[in-house]
């Protein structure tokens, strides 16, 4: 008698195989607990959340920092409505997301309006692909939706998944997972990067986030040249922090600018034009562009490009760049990264703590206590001493929404970061606006007891775009509000929460927040005056 296996099965079966060992959602009452069930017979988890769209954001964050694609599971009508800026997210932040909805039959949609609109339509500007596993073989639909997931650009896909389809049966054939070959590039577009390279004797290296899977090949490269090395945000750890080559983070701003016109050539490593800032290219030097697919849009036209497997270009290019002249000298490095990290320092604050000190300090706590930690931050002005002044050395420690620059990411993206690795506390970095938007999440926490260390920078507005306001000498309206006690609710929530005023309280507070074996927050009085300083100084 032939074996059979639902279609919910068959889903559950390819996640695990994928590597797949948590998803995260809020269930409805159709296929989701299908899937949901089969996943756990598994051994896969099912992490409720409590909004769809931190489900989305975790499911990213776990796909960023491990390489498995993320699942996220949400209820058809509201359920995807919700989730839509999470998707958003794993799309402009390139995370490898499966987004599994609950959908209606035609039979039903020929007598239900209630909860129903096109929800492939809603998504579809922000998802690779579709499915509804309907076909003549839905095995082949779900191995194409997780190869399309996690092919350059990663993305998100969308499978919306009716309860008739997840429990159609099938036959139970074995499946052998196909390994994906090295996408192939060009040896004469490599060889027009030679050239470049060649006559060039002051490089500077710019890494994107496209190189997080090719750490060790990037390192090499940068030691080969001898240059500058500026990451993005999102490619932070690629090159360690403390590698005296890192002078800086790379946005498209001003804070690099001083390095780039020392040099005579940029070389572009997995950048991804969505990582960059809202404005026109302002370098004025030749490019040369590795990167795992083109990208039509972009900022700058390079001189020479090559595409494909970014660990095979690499590797073959290292192999010619022994004896590299390099024309820079280590006390230039040295000199570069000084200036940027004075610049973007924080003025003296009249009250409270620093940002740049919030962050110092949380580093310097770390590190007191042997731990490496994961970071996580939120959009907001707060990002600015967050990215400059906490150390990465691994790629992928650092999270954030940069493409999509969505608030409300840092928690929940560091509680997965936190339910992938229990052993080490991850740092929260986040403003009081974006906790706001998410502080339910703030029970998935005490509920998971993930190991999380919430910092708020908490100055009562949404002062970046506070800054904005007062730089058009516009009246202040609609940015701020009253002081709020986020350790009081953290606390009312079962969790450990304190209120700081000043270095020595918030010293105190982390060293108890790193011992503990649950979630903590630290509410941190901030003067927001020095913002402007930061913002001018990154951008210009």
């Amino acid at each position: 008698m032939e074996n059979t296996i639902t279609t919910a099965q068959a889903l559950a079966r390819a996640l695990s195989q994928a590597g797949v060992k948590r998803m995260f959602g809020l269930p409805g009452g159709g296929s989701s607990l299908d899937v949901i069930e089969a996943a756990a017979q598994l051994g896969i988890d099912f992490v409720l959340t409590k909004s769809e769209n931190a489900a989305v954001m975790m499911a990213g964050a776990m796909a960023e920092t491990t390489g498995i694609p993320g699942v996220a599971i949400m209820t058809k009508g509201p359920g995807v409505a919700n989730g839509a800026n999470g998707v958003a997210y794993a799309s402009l932040d390139r995370a490898p997301v499966l987004v599994i909805t609950d959908g209606f039959t035609p039979k039903q949609l020929g007598y239900i309006t209630h909860q129903v609109f096109d929800q492939k339509a809603m998504l579809a500007p922000v998802v690779k692909g579709f499915s509804h596993l309907e076909g003549p073989d839905p095995v082949a639909e779900i191995d194409a939706m997780l190869a399309l997931a996690a092919s350059a650009p990663f993305g998100p896909v969308h499978i919306e998944l009716t309860s008739e389809a997840a429990k159609r049966v099938l036959p139970d054939q074995a499946v052998i997972p196909k390994p994906s070959d090295p996408v192939a590039f060009s040896s004469e577009d490599l060889a027009a990067v030679q050239k470049l390279l060649g006559s060039a004797k002051r490089p500077v290296l710019i890494v994107g986030l496209e190189a997080r899977q090719s750490a060790k090949q990037v390192r090499q490269l940068a030691q080969l040249l001898g240059c500058p090395v500026l990451p993005t945000y999102k490619a932070k750890g690629v090159v360690s922090d403390e590698d005296p080559q890192v002078v800086g983070i790379f946005t498209g701003g001003l804070q690099e600018a001083e390095c780039i016109a020392q040099s005579d050539l940029m070389v572009l490593v997995g950048l991804d034009p969505v990582e960059m800032i809202l404005q026109p290219w302002r370098y004025g030097k030749a490019v040369c562009e590795i990167s795992k697919v083109e990208h039509h849009v972009h900022y700058v036209q390079a001189e020479a490009r090559v595409t494909g497997s970014l660990e095979a270009i690499l590797s073959q290019l290292n192999a010619t760049l022994h004896g590299y002249p390099s024309g820079w000298q280590p006390s230039e490095w040295l000199k570069i990264r000084t200036q940027v990290l004075e610049k973007l320092a924080y003025p003296p604050v009249k009250f409270g703590v620093a940002p740049d000190k919030v962050v110092q300090l949380a580093a310097q706590a770390c590190d007191h206590k042997k731990i490496v930690p994961r970071m996580t931050v939120d959009a907001g002005a707060h990002m600015f001493s967050a990215t400059a002044f906490f150390p990465t050395t691994r790629p992928g420690d650092v999270l954030i929404s940069n493409g999509l620059a969505s608030m409300a990411f840092a928690l929940p993206a560091a509680i997965a970061c936190a339910l992938d690795d229990p052993s080490q506390a991850v740092m929260c970095f986040t403003g009081d606006g974006g906790l706001m938007m998410c502080m339910g999440e703030l029970c998935t926490a005490v509920e998971m007891q993930a190991k999380v260390v919430v910092v708020v920078f908490n100055d009562s507005a949404l002062s970046l775009i506070d800054i904005k306001q007062q730089s058009r000498q516009l009246p202040t309206r609609g940015v701020r509000w009253r002081k709020h006690d986020f350790a009081g609710a953290m606390q009312a929530l079962g969790g450990l929460g304190f209120s700081v005023h000043n270095e020595a309280e918030y010293t105190q507070a982390l060293q108890t927040a790193l011992d503990a074996d649950g979630p903590c927050l630290i509410d941190v009085q901030i003067d927001a005056s020095g913002y402007a300083h930061q913002l001018k100084a990154m951008r210009g």
